[in-house]
């Protein structure tokens, strides 16, 4: 590293120093030690935000799903191509992403990134009020909300760092995930109460699912607003090297830690096993359980709500030894999981199950997450972190992709049976990673 790039990363080292030298000193009861990260004024902002931002966008997203169910006559297919769609431009820019959350004022890229998914939801929502509303535009809009994405993404796992110290940095992202999952929760909630209200107004199911398209984009002005709040400060880079360069100066940073490269291969796997349970619910709910919408998203809700006691677990233990043991564990008890409900036919069994594979799940990504943000030096975060999340978010639209695939014509294995193999495959990447290690037990 040359010494005008040396001297830049030391002076944002000082500078994230200086930005939680002010906050309170976390409290040690344990209540107070789950939420640790609240101490940080910056911190609490931008979760409220983000909080909000994640319950309009779960709603949407069920709402999305049972579009595409409607529209395409219940085709895994299209469930997973649209999931592929919106997921494909992190595949496609992220590391690009990551270098502009390097280069550039991190909270910029992210008022930008949420202004244009703000208009996606709104565009969605008046082809809904139009009632010309077809399938490729549902996958259209999906695909310009993965390209903010893939810039709003890197930038904002790059941000979390410099708005609490290293030491609350495990329990900032616990904290992080408990927002998205509670907002699992409440987005398939809020989207149950909503159609139960417009129909009992007389309004039909489309028209409710166009409000919660509606509700969405509004609630991103939240979310703009508290961006604004943020006091943390950014310094320009120095670097006057091209995007290319940087690219693969990032890129050889990971390959030469060993443990970094473990953990991202890890999360991609997760990742492209994992997901399709949640992209295939729809189909259990109509096919397997005979139910309608509100089934669908209790079945979403008992799996969010098992995200947030993962989530806060993982907050209540923060920084401790053998995270990664704990993580490589923890992901073979949730294919485990997996396969139970695989082959569950009773749906109160069904929604324990969720509730375990959400919680599960969030251990094992809050865990590793948190291993990668605290490997990852400040210079090099935004970079790191979109190789990270080029693994994490590609998995999934590949993941889901081909499930569907296997599970829809002509192949036609059954949801049931794509999701019991994708939960034996998961087991046997635990074990490999327990057996060879790649320096995720040193973890």
């Amino acid at each position: 590293m040359s010494e005008s790039a040396q001297a830049q990363a030391t002076s944002t080292a000082a500078a994230a120093s200086e930005n939680v030298a002010g906050a309170a000193t976390p409290p040690v009861g344990t209540f107070r030690r789950t939420l640790a990260a609240f101490a940080y004024r910056d911190f609490r902002v931008q979760w409220i935000g983000a909080c909000t931002s994640s319950i309009g966008t779960w709603m949407q997203i069920v709402a999305q799903n049972w579009l595409i169910v409607s529209l395409t006559n219940s085709s895994p297919f299209f469930l997973g191509l649209d999931a592929f769609l919106q997921q494909l431009p992190i595949i496609l820019f992220s590391l690009v992403g990551g270098v502009f959350a390097d280069r550039y004022d991190r909270r910029r890229t992210l008022l930008v990134s949420q202004v244009i998914q703000m208009g996606t939801s709104a565009t969605l929502a008046l082809l809904m009020y139009l009632r010309i509303v077809e399938i490729w535009e549902v996958l259209a809009l999906s695909f310009v909300t993965g390209c903010a994405q893939s810039f709003g993404g890197p930038a904002y796992q790059s941000l979390i760092p410099s708005l609490v110290d290293k030491k609350d940095l495990p329990n900032a992202v616990a904290l992080n995930s408990i927002q998205f999952n509670v907002a699992r929760v409440l987005g398939p909630l809020a989207f149950s109460l909503t159609l139960a209200a417009f129909q009992r107004w007389g309004y039909s199911e489309p028209q409710a699912m166009n409000a919660c398209f509606l509700l969405n984009a509004l609630s991103f002005l939240v979310v703009i607003q508290t961006l604004t709040m943020l006091r943390v400060k950014h310094i320009a880079s120095a670097s006057t090297n091209s995007v290319g360069d940087e690219l693969k100066t990032g890129i050889s940073y990971v390959r030469d830690h060993k443990n970094l490269a473990s953990l991202i291969v890890l999360a991609a796997a997760t990742t492209f096993l994992g997901f399709a349970l949640l992209t295939f619910l729809p189909i259990f709910a109509q096919k397997i359980f005979h139910e309608g919408a509100d089934t669908y998203s209790h079945l979403m809700a008992f799996s969010g709500a098992g995200s947030i006691v993962g989530a806060l677990l993982v907050a209540w233990l923060g920084k401790y030894k053998k995270m990664g043991l704990t993580a490589l564990i923890v992901q073979a008890i949730y294919g485990a999981l997996i396969i139970a409900f695989a082959v569950s036919r009773t749906l109160w069994l069904s929604d324990i199950l969720l509730f375990l594979t959400g919680a599960t799940l969030m251990i094992v990504f809050s865990t590793v997450t948190s291993l990668v943000q605290l490997t990852a030096p400040n210079h090099m975060r935004g970079r790191v972190m979109s190789i990270y999340m080029l693994a994490f978010r590609g998995g999934m639209p590949l993941g889901s992709l081909v499930s569907g695939w296997l599970a829809g014509p002509p192949i036609a294995l059954g949801a049931p049976m794509v999701i019991g193999i994708n939960g034996v495959l998961l087991v046997l990447v635990a074990a490999y990673f327990l057996i060879r290690s790649h320096g995720i037990l040193d973890s």
